[in-house]
């Protein structure tokens, strides 16, 4: 489903039907750390399309998006054959950089497993380097952004790495 001007925004966007895979489980019999981010980034895929994002705008507008940062946090683990459903919402975007935080769920008993935030940087393929966004495409973000605005988040944001920040 891609948003046309006039189409409601869904809040958050859900992608369903992946699982935990055979290939994913490790030694201590639940999802390796490595597939969680496999996951949310095939998540983002219906996200993507929806806002217009997708590879194809490679093709038409010769722009792109690449990772600059991401923050997995595990909340409880997930075992073989889970079906996930993950959120995905903007927090905040400006012409060159959207942050977003997806939370994955398992989508029959419904508890959080695993929280992802992302900055993305917009990319002028031609050149390799950070650029504005295509105008439609950034009201297509704006849009989003306004519609998630009140959505309660999955996680605190912008969470460091440390032993002290922790409940124990």
């Amino acid at each position: 489903m891609k948003i046309t001007p006039d189409s409601p925004i869904p809040a958050p966007f859900v992608s369903l039907g992946q699982k935990v895979l055979p290939g994913w489980i490790d030694g201590n019999d639940h999802m390796n750390v490595g597939y969680y981010l496999l996951a949310f980034d095939a998540g983002f895929d219906t996200t993507y399309d929806a806002v217009g994002m997708g590879y194809d705008l490679i093709k038409t507008h010769g722009f792109s998006t690449m990772t600059v940062d991401t923050h997995v946090s595990y909340h409880r683990e997930l075992l073989l054959g889970a079906p996930l459903r993950i959120t995905c919402q903007l927090v905040d975007c400006d012409p060159k950089r959207a942050h977003w935080i997806q939370a994955m769920y398992h989508a029959e008993e419904g508890y959080l497993a695993a929280t992802a935030e992302w900055l993305i940087m917009s990319i002028d393929m031609n050149k390799r380097r950070v650029a504005a966004m295509p105008d439609e495409i950034y009201a297509t973000l704006q849009r989003v952004k306004a519609a998630h605005a009140n959505l309660a988040l999955p996680v605190p944001l912008g969470r460091t790495i440390s032993i002290h920040n922790r409940k124990s």
